[in-house]
């Protein structure tokens, strides 16, 4: 981890700071679910105060991406289940509801940029490069978000996805079937543009469970990173 720049050492930015690229270690995996983890550590190693990382780690728990164990220490939280499996439902009633909007009225700009998308996706596919993979199906999701005006939808349902998150990136990680997923959006795409619309939702409904679907066969392969 790099010294956190000046640019970041005021108060509350050092510690968005600290939170963010914490956030974003955890959901990719890069801190392993279990894992321990200090605030004396990260702030040697950030070069900060201790204080910003206190504040991180506070808002870090509160999301429930850390334990906190008095007598023990702080742990990145392992995935939970129950958790992935309630912000599965939640994406699924919305997301369908955003392909319905999408079937209706969707706009030229926006079809393009998921054609882009798509065919990024196909070359990561084609080099086994998943981190970018897993980027880009975001960024696929996030596009339908955006076409059909409904960017703050997004923003708060991110909110509760992040242990549906590292269960995506862990499938990834897997290489189980990338071509599914890669083919599963090239259909959302298509149906979009021909205003499939029930068809659309039938693909994104089955799109959503994938990971779901392969739980067990991840936490057979990785039970130290599962509740």
């Amino acid at each position: 981890m790099a010294p956190v720049s000046s640019k970041h050492r005021t108060g509350g930015l050092t510690r968005d700071y600290i939170y963010t690229e914490l956030k974003k270690k955890i959901v990719n995996l890069e801190l392993k679910p279990g894992s321990r983890i200090s605030e004396k550590d990260i702030s040697e190693k950030w070069n900060v105060s201790r204080t910003p990382v206190r504040e991180a780690f506070l808002k870090l728990s509160e999301e429930e991406l850390l334990d906190v164990y008095p007598q023990s220490g702080t742990f990145v939280s392992k995935i939970d289940l129950e958790h992935v499996e309630e912000a599965r439902f939640v994406r699924e009633q919305i997301e369908t509801g955003i392909v319905r909007l999408a079937c209706a009225q969707f706009p030229e700009e926006h079809v393009f940029q998921l054609e882009t998308n798509v065919t990024m996706q196909t070359l990561c596919e084609e080099k086994g490069n998943y981190a970018k993979l897993y980027e880009l199906d975001d960024e696929f999701h996030r596009i339908l978000f955006d076409g059909c005006h409904k960017t703050r939808a997004w923003k708060l349902m991110q909110q509760m996805n992040t242990h549906f998150d590292r269960l995506r990136r862990l499938r990834l990680a897997s290489a189980l079937d990338w071509d599914i997923i890669v083919s599963q959006h090239k259909d959302i795409l298509s149906l979009v543009k021909s205003k499939k619309t029930e068809e659309a939702v039938n693909v994104m409904r089955e799109h959503l469970r994938l990971a779901v679907v392969e739980k067990d066969v991840l936490k057979q392969s990785n039970p130290d990173f599962f509740k």
